[in-house]
């Protein structure tokens, strides 16, 4: 058993991006209910076409599909906000707008994992973890 102190979101992303310059339309990596999280929120704000969950043991496998055959990526750039040696923490009021709103920044709430608009609309502030447009 391998005791890792890695930044999970770090890891997925970086993945993402490498990926994405290759042209790769799809990216696995071993499963979590944070990279899931993630995963999910990027779908729904349409930057990536779908998020599959395969269970396995000892752990499941995420599989990203970034875009449909035939297309071009949706995520021009993907980076951490947040970082494990200096967090970026934002109320409602101050969480930013990327590219002028063509842009999203995935939040970590006390509701759970959500875009800044949707961290706007319900009040909240959080981690500010992932930025992408």
């Amino acid at each position: 058993m391998s005791l890792q102190s890695t930044d999970q979101i770090a890891d997925l992303i970086t993945r993402i991006r490498n990926a994405i310059l290759v042209g790769k339309r799809e990216v696995s990596v071993p499963t979590s209910k944070l990279k899931v999280a993630v995963a999910e929120g990027l779908k729904k704000a349409h930057f990536i076409e779908d998020v599959k969950v395969e269970d396995g043991k000892p752990r499941g496998t995420l599989t990203i599909i970034i875009n449909a055959e035939g297309e071009n990526a949706k995520i021009t750039e993907i980076a951490k906000v947040s970082k494990p040696g200096r967090r970026v923490y934002a109320g409602a009021d101050e969480l930013p707008k990327i590219k002028s709103g063509r842009g999203i920044v995935l939040v970590s709430t006390s509701k759970g994992i959500m875009s800044g608009e949707e961290a706007r609309k319900n009040r909240l502030g959080g981690e500010i973890l992932v930025k992408v447009y």
